[in-house]
């Protein structure tokens, strides 16, 4: 390409791509169509990830602590947010099953098929 070809520069185009994706948001914006909901029912409270600990094997994490802290709420466990403890959420696995704060206690007589040695295939 010679000279007279390369009529916008990088910067030229990449300062238009940002001009345009504000300008989209502002018209939105001013328009109404984008929704700020102040419902706090139905906003996940965070995306967390278990993190197996074997006695054997240190793991890593970061050494600064979360803005979040764990309360037992009926028998779930529930996370809140330090700046607003009305602003809390339950637990669930990715099935949607709360996680317990505390292991149940076993039951008192297995089922006759398990006791037999029984099964169903």
């Amino acid at each position: 390409m010679s000279q007279n070809e390369a009529r916008y520069t990088v910067r030229s185009l990449i300062l238009t791509a940002v001009i345009a994706v504000v300008a989209t948001v502002l018209t939105l914006e001013t328009s109404g169509r984008i929704d700020h909901s102040d419902n706090k029912d139905h906003v996940p409270v965070g995306d967390f990830q278990a993190i197996h600990v074997a006695t054997d094997e240190p793991f890593r994490m970061s050494p600064k602590a979360s803005e979040l802290h764990a309360v037992c709420e009926n028998g779930f466990l529930a996370i809140a947010a330090d700046v607003d403890p009305s602003f809390r959420g339950i637990l669930v696995d990715y099935k949607n099953r709360g996680v317990r704060c505390q292991r149940p206690a076993p039951t008192a007589s297995a089922t006759p098929s398990a006791e037999a040695g029984e099964s169903n295939e």
